[in-house]
């Protein structure tokens, strides 16, 4: 009975009202041939995304228990209730919702991405991490064997191998020396439990397996397959026994916080208990992806499309971060990567900025902006949440609801801000999670208020631009520089400096040098 009961999958459809649609034909096609990497548009997402759904959904239901359905959807208005002192608003999705604690690990192991579990102990960091494993294909036992465990007398042989002793004695070279691996660098999926206890030198020999997926010992190399990285910690705040190196913690894409067990399920957990099993050893065969699934999956995500309306909202949701007035003189370094760098003490650059409404401009709440890896990050996991969910195009709330995970701890807030001081603001002092989403529909009602979504002259001449310059005549590139010209006059006139103009002006300044080079090559002709 208990394995009828833990490794039954249901035959219902998990989402029978949405379909993948296909994806409409573009320019770039004519170079990538008529289907994603040379398979049939069936061929590449095959029920891949119903086989994704029907494991998380097994999951949640009978082997993680995470009744915590924060990746909220809406097919129309949900019912809301405000509860407590603070008012907190309890929402009840009227669409199909997720747990992120299980979908965005599933999510990184569709796109053989990072992901960082945090939470207290014993809250299923680890489980859930051992669940990704047995999906790749690969025994329980050869999961947990695999699995490293940070702890402060790791050294670089402990974690990638060590030399043959007899070659030691024998060689004659370097090249000569063969190396014991560790069996965890050929897994396809891979755990590193506790990495915030493992020594910075160590670190740093990990760092290199993650960001350029080899090991090297002794001048030997071994390269190691694609994979899913699962690394676990109690906190994200260094609380560790070493601080985990910034390199390393960037190479993490996104962060899931396990949330607080809830008694309401201890029924739940007594029947595991009474029967004596661990899910992870019952998961179900059909469940399991092979490395070619894996890899059509992968197929599958990157062709997923996104509509020009949701690029131009999370351009200006990322314009809003970088611009810092006063940390350079040159008009490209005004930028807070400049302040950092300068070694300035971040509160003597923000004192100095009286120019701007510091609590209506949404880049005085934080100290940092976003790199080309979160952008990229971002997109990726905002595909991989739509092809989850059966949808050929990615929609803004996919982006609204996987941007918190991916931006957790690479958006950095000023805690010093007149933002965060407003009492009704407080929370957000302490929920980073929330306060990532806020962030994000203010930028989206902002980005509406200046009807940029009509009105996007910028946008316009960059896709005019687009088109290419073969043909052009002296006359035109003359007229389009001299467009480019008055629009910068018309946009600086009389305006305080915010992010999006900032990105908007290096915009129009790069447009108006490669027509200015253009010209200056009809000219040479």
């Amino acid at each position: 009975m208990k394995f009828d009961f833990f490794q039954k999958v249901s035959r219902a459809p998990t989402n029978p009202h949405t379909a993948n649609s296909a994806r409409e034909f573009d320019v770039a096609d004519l170079y990538n041939g008529p289907f994603p990497d040379g398979a049939a548009p069936g061929a590449v997402d095959a029920g891949l995304d119903e086989k994704l759904r029907q494991a998380y959904f097994w999951i949640v239901n009978k082997a993680i228990i995470s009744p915590h359905y924060d990746i909220e959807y809406n097919d129309g208005a949900p019912r809301t209730y405000q509860v407590g002192d603070t008012r907190r608003q309890l929402t009840l999705p009227s669409a199909q919702s997720y747990s992120s604690f299980i979908l965005l690990p599933l999510l990184t192991f569709a796109t053989r991405r990072k992901c960082l579990f945090i939470g207290g102990p014993g809250r299923g960091k680890t489980a859930s991490a051992i669940l990704m494993g047995v999906l790749s294909g690969a025994a329980v036992r050869d999961v947990r064997r695999a699995m490293q465990h940070g702890h402060p007398q790791m050294t670089v042989a402990d974690l990638l191998g060590n030399p043959l002793p007899a070659d030691l004695v024998s060689a004659q070279s370097m090249d000569g020396i063969r190396i014991a691996w560790r069996a965890w660098l050929s897994m396809r999926v891979k755990i590193i439990d506790e990495y915030n206890r493992i020594p910075t030198r160590t670190q740093s020999a990990l760092l290199t397996v993650m960001g350029d997926n080899y090991a090297e010992v002794l001048d030997q190399v071994f390269e190691c397959p694609e994979s899913a990285w699962y690394l676990t910690a109690n906190d994200e705040q260094g609380g560790g026994t070493y601080q985990v190196i910034e390199a390393l913690r960037d190479r993490i894409d996104v962060i899931v916080q396990a949330l607080p067990f809830n008694s309401r399920f201890l029924g739940d957990l007594l029947l595991r208990i009474e029967e004596g099993v661990r899910p992870e050893e019952l998961v179900p065969q059909e469940l399991i992806f092979t490395e070619e699934e894996v890899d059509r999956m992968g197929a599958a995500i990157r062709a997923v499309a996104v509509p020009e309306q949701v690029r131009r909202r999370v351009e200006f949701f990322a314009s809003q971060f970088e611009l810092c007035e006063l940390a350079g003189g040159q008009f490209e370094y005004l930028n807070k990567d400049t302040a950092r760098l300068s070694g300035v003490a971040w509160n003597q650059v923000t004192a100095a900025d009286t120019g701007r409404d510091r609590l209506k401009d949404l880049g005085c709440q934080s100290v940092n902006g976003l790199s080309v890896r979160n952008l990229s990050t971002l997109l990726v996991f905002a595909k991989a949440l739509a092809w989850f969910r059966g949808n050929g195009e990615v929609e803004l709330d996919d982006v609204r609801q996987i941007l918190p995970f991916v931006l957790r701890d690479k958006l950095q807030p000023d805690l010093d801000a007149p933002f965060f001081a407003l009492p009704e603001h407080a929370a957000y002092r302490t929920d980073r999670i929330s306060w990532l989403r806020h962030l994000f529909d203010a930028a989206s009602d902002e980005f509406v208020r200046l009807n940029l979504e009509r009105d996007d002259e910028v946008g316009a001449m960059a896709a005019e631009f687009a088109r290419g310059l073969d043909g052009l005549s002296e006359r035109e590139t003359r007229t389009r520089i001299v467009r480019i010209e008055k629009l910068v006059a018309e946009r600086v006139k009389g305006k305080k400096l915010y992010g999006h103009l900032y990105d908007d002006l290096l915009k129009l300044k790069y447009l108006h040098q490669r027509y200015t080079n253009y010209l200056a090559w009809l000219r040479s002709r």
